[in-house]
């Protein structure tokens, strides 16, 4: 497997070069046998080239997908998943308190200014954070109320709400939530406001949805065929199957460039295995909160549960006690009536 990249990219290091720097330095060997035999494989089979390299490593993407050294390739993405042709002008800055609280879910998230004043937020997630309409219509009623404070203290009197344009927020899982699950032959997923009258008023917020996992899916199903240069992105986001690496540089040339800046990156290992690290500490930290939210929101459920049970019961219980109050009138009746007719006789 490993020849297949090699032939593409000769920067690639071999396993031998890489483990006998390693060996020689103490630090990188003892960070090494800290892993994992999965997390040292896997390691190993992207700096070899056995596997290629996902920009879904933060340090990968920093470098390959930066809106401010190659703003060319976020408006390349940005125009094919919006389809129409689309240019950065500025880099906004995001929400430091939302990038603090979701730093480990979180492997891209980006702010920009478009050519016509739009704003686009990009975003990719590793996991797919629960709820995911809610939190995006939060995120993007931020942005638009931030656009406005921006806008209406830039243009003063002169404002106008026509100055305001749109908010596009997209959203890239590589593990997506269940919901995306009920459609597993679609990837693109549009969201826009409409009434129920057909009346037509612009209401500024749209997004986009990408479930990559489905998105390789439907590729393998396919046995990787790349049909276009949307596909070829998406691939080189999610996909590191050396035959899909292949496919997309064969189709498209230009994309050679981004993974040769990858394989550049992973010359330096002391470098790749110190962020490579931090990668795991941060999926550890991920997984443990998910596993807590996963059981706070069952055990929440539990409760919802036995509330309604317990519901039931006294429902129940107040039945049971109207049927024997009713029970008990009818025998007083009863008595009555026996006690009448034996004063009679």
């Amino acid at each position: 497997m490993a020849n297949k990249l090699q032939d593409y990219f000769p920067m690639i290091r071999t396993k031998e070069s890489i483990m006998e720097q390693i060996e020689a330095d103490r630090h990188l060997k003892s960070m090494f046998e800290q892993w994992g035999e999965k997390h040292r494989q896997e390691f190993l089979d992207f700096c070899t080239g056995v596997r290629g390299v996902k920009p879904m490593y933060d340090f990968v993407s920093k470098e390959v997908l930066n809106p401010e050294t190659v703003p060319e390739r976020i408006d390349e993405l940005l125009s094919l998943l919006l389809g129409q042709e689309v240019h950065i002008v500025e880099v906004l800055p995001g929400d430091s308190t939302r990038i603090a609280d979701e730093a480990s879910l979180v492997i891209m998230d980006i702010v920009v200014q478009l050519k016509d004043g739009s704003i686009a937020n990009l975003e990719i997630q590793k996991i797919g954070y629960k709820f995911p309409g809610e939190r995006s219509a939060c995120y993007s009623a931020d942005l638009l109320l931030r656009q406005y404070k921006r806008v209406r203290s830039k243009r003063k009197e002169k404002f106008a709400y026509r100055d305001i344009k749109q908010v596009y927020t997209i959203v890239l899982f590589e593990h997506s939530p269940s919901a995306f699950r009920q459609f597993p032959d679609t990837y693109l997923h549009y969201f826009e406001q409409e009434s129920n009258t057909g009346l037509k008023m612009d209401l500024l917020q749209k997004y986009l949805f990408v479930p990559l996992d489905i998105f390789r899916e439907i590729q393998h199903n396919k046995h990787i065929r790349i049909e276009n240069r949307l596909e070829a992105w998406l691939a080189f986001l999610c996909m590191d199957e050396p035959e899909a690496i292949i496919s997309i540089i064969e189709k498209y040339s230009d994309f050679k460039a981004m993974y040769e800046q990858i394989y550049d990156i992973c010359r330096n290992i002391e470098e790749v295995m110190g962020m490579f690290s931090k990668e795991l500490r941060e999926m550890d930290r991920n997984t443990v909160q998910l596993m807590i939210d996963e059981m706070q929101e069952e055990l929440n459920q539990k409760k919802q549960e036995l509330e309604q049970e317990r519901q039931n019961a006294e429902k129940k219980l107040k039945q049971k006690d109207k049927e024997l109050e009713q029970t008990r009138q009818a025998y007083e009746k009863a008595l009555e009536r026996i006690a009448m007719l034996e004063a009679l006789s």
